[in-house]
Formats: C-alpha cells, sequence, structure tokens
C-alpha cells in the first residue's frame, strides 16, 4: 500500500496508469488534471521554457519490487538528454517562487506565513494550481517526520536530543497559534476532499502541517549581496526534486528583482531519467531527516553524520555548530543501549503486527546509527 512507502524521498504518491505515460527512460508522466493545471500555472508565469526540458513522472521506487503501477514515487521526469552545464529548472522568483520571509532558526513564523496563504487560495488564486500540488493535510509524507510521533514511537528512536527538540517545536507552534487565536478566525481552510467549496476552521495541527512543509520543502536563499540577507522560499518545481545524496546537479540564484532560480546539471541527464538534488547541503545526517523531511536516507553516510556529531568529531548543524558536550553524548549512548543491535534487526525482520510506519522508522533510525557507531566500539 501507499502507506508502507510514507515519506520515502519526500514525495511519494500512489498513481493511476490512466493519468501517466511512457516517458521513455523507466519514468512514467504524470498528466493528472491538477498537474496539468500545474504546468499551464508555470507557463503562465514565465517558466513554459522548462515544459521542454522536463516534467512530473512516477518512478519505481528503490527495494521496493512491483508489477503494477499503484506503488511509484513522484519527481522531475527529463524529458529529452540534458548535457552537463545545462539548466535543467529555471523559476523566475518574482512571479513563481513564495517568499516567506528571512531566514531564522524558528521556523514557525515561515509556517504561519505559508498556512495564511495557503489559507486565501481560493478557486480564483493564482497560487492555487501549486498549493494543490503540496503534500495534503496529515497525509502519508508528512506523518514521517517525528512532528507527528506519538510518545511511543518518539521513544523508540532512542535518542534524547531528538525527542526534546521534537517536543520543543511542538510547544513553539502551540504558542505561536494561540498569540494568532483571533487572527485565525478570520481564515477557513480547503478540507482534504475534492470539493473545493468545503471548508474548515484553522487548527493548530494545520499549523503543525505548515511548520512541516516550511523544514521540508522551502530553500534557504540569499538576496541582495549588499545587504547580507537570506530568504526562505518555497520554489515550484523544485521542490518537487526529490533528494539523492549521490546527486551532483547545483542549485543557484538570488532572490533579487528579475532573479532566476536554476538547478543546472552536474552531469549528463538521459532521456526518462528522474532530475534528484541533494538535501540538506550533503551536511545534514538522518537525524535532521527523520525530523525535518520526514524520511530517513538509506545511505550510511547519512548515519555515519549522526554518529560523528555524538562522538564530538564534528559540529551538530542544531547547535549553530557547537561540539555536544560529553553529558549529551553519554545520555545519548545510554538511549541507545536500551537495545542491541541484535535485538533491532529481529524487530525489522519481522516487526510486530501494531507497528505502525512511524515505528518502524524509529527502529530503522536506531538501528542504523549504532552500526554506524560500531566502527568506534560504542555499540554492541
Amino acid at each position: 500500500s501507499t502507506k508502507d512507502t510514507a515519506g520515502v524521498k519526500g514525495f511519494a504518491f500512489g498513481m493511476k496508469q490512466k493519468d501517466s505515460s511512457d516517458g521513455g527512460g523507466g519514468g512514467m508522466m504524470d498528466k493528472s488534471k491538477q498537474t496539468m493545471d500545474f504546468y499551464n500555472y508555470i507557463d503562465s508565469n514565465g517558466g513554459g521554457d522548462n515544459l521542454k526540458r522536463v516534467a512530473l513522472g512516477y518512478f519505481p521506487i528503490p527495494g521496493i519490487s512491483t508489477t503494477t503501477n499503484d506503488i511509484r514515487i513522484r519527481g522531475v521526469l527529463a524529458l529529452q538528454d540534458i548535457k552537463k552545464g545545462d539548466v535543467i529548472l529555471r523559476i523566475p522568483y518574482e512571479r513563481l517562487a513564495v517568499n516567506l520571509g528571512q531566514e531564522g532558526s524558528d521556523p514557525t513564523g515561515a509556517g504561519i506565513e505559508l498556512l495564511k496563504a495557503y489559507c486565501s487560495s481560493s478557486s480564483s488564486s493564482p497560487r492555487k494550481p501549486y498549493f494543490d500540488m503540496l503534500p495534503p493535510f496529515m497525509g502519508t509524507d508528512c506523518l514521517g517526520s517525528t512532528d507527528f510521533f506519538n510518545q511511543q514511537e518518539l521513544e523508540a528512536l532512542q535518542s534524547p536530543l531528538i525527542v526534546e527538540e521534537t517536543l520543543n517545536r511542538r510547544e513553539k507552534i502551540l504558542n505561536r497559534f494561540k498569540d494568532d487565536d483571533e487572527s485565525w478566525t478570520n481564515y477557513k481552510i480547503r478540507a482534504n476532499d475534492d470539493d473545493d467549496d468545503k471548508l474548515d476552521d484553522v487548527t493548530e495541527k494545520h499549523l503543525q502541517w505548515a511548520v512541516w512543509l516550511v523544514t521540508s520543502r522551502v530553500l534557504t536563499v540569499q538576496g541582495d549581496p549588499s545587504r547580507g540577507e537570506a530568504f526562505r522560499l518555497l520554489i515550484p518545481f523544485i521542490d518537487m526534486c526529490n533528494h539523492d545524496r549521490s546527486s551532483p546537479h547545483v542549485l543557484t540564484g538570488r532572490a533579487v528583482p528579475g532573479g532566476e532560480l536554476k538547478v543546472v546539471a552536474g552531469a549528463n541527464i538521459a532521456a526518462g531519467s528522474q532530475v534528484n538534488i541533494c538535501y540538506g547541503g550533503g551536511v545534514a545526517g538522518n537525524d535532521r531527516f527523520i525530523q525535518d523531511y520526514g524520511f530517513l536516507d538509506s545511505t550510511s553516510s547519512a548515519y555515519d553524520i549522526v554518529a560523528k556529531q555524538l562522538l564530538g568529531k564534528t559540529p551538530m548543524m542544531e547547535r549553530n555548530g557547537l561540539l555536544i558536550m560529553p553529558g549529551e553524548r553519554d545520555r545519548m549512548l545510554d538511549a541507545l543501549r536500551q537495545t542491541t543491535t541484535v535485538e533491532d534487526e529481529e524487530l525489522l525482520r519481522s516487526p510486530p503486527s501494531e507497528f505502525s510506519p512511524a515505528m518502524l522508522d524509529a527502529v530503522r533510525y536506531r538501528y542504523g546509527l549504532k552500526k554506524a557507531l560500531q566502527k568506534y566500539m560504542l555499540i554492541s
């Protein structure tokens, strides 16, 4: 089922055969009405040339064998061969990017801006075709993030630092929602069904979802170099590229009048291939992926990064580049010793029937981290 692939590489959805066609190299072009409306939106706002090079498509999920087309991941499909150094995607900043304010450590402010913009996207709103493409409220993608884990699933991570950061973020979201409580009465949000006229009251859960959209999709882009500013941007089409840590493609551009935001090919791309980018600048480990994006990077380096942070060998992103303190390191290692890698392997091999996808990811996370720490003889 699609539930079993929740959060895979950031943009997983099921598909129907009638909504797609073969892209010529494994990818299947998405031709659903919703996506065609999105293409028209891109075309009418100065991005029509992109549609000659790329489209949205569905691809087999690595490691999952399928004989039908109902379990695939949506991403960006190359429609033609693209040479190294050529532009893959070119998005006009002023006409298509959604600016959610200046960069900061707290994503809740940007989440509020996004949620209010989303609530204002009525059937006649110019941005509705793009907002319709965002992962739905309480859909399987957002449920892969620790922001939506229950207490048992959080504890299964065996990571006090992740649990504490997740709970702190929830508290900030709740407080910010309460602070703006009166203003939210002026907003309604479209319900999760096909009826655009059906509206629900906005709740703190909606803000939690919007903050996850910020942490999982927003890119930080530099503005005018003379002013030293950086902005949080939602960039249509670019934010639909999936993650690949080995991707050579380069993101470039500035948030300035007349600016363009681009993905430039770092290697030749064959028609029909998926175009991926590297999330987190290549320095984010799986502690950030399971919190911010809602999925785990399957590469060993994604766990090695976290292991080196715990050992004080590399700085921690969430601690403004500071090294972990010895007391925190000991607390983390003690938590991971609650179970052995052998016990975790057995859980993953034969998971209890009541295990949720989030619980499985929690066990996968702690198992992968323990395997990385075994190199330093600290975990059995």
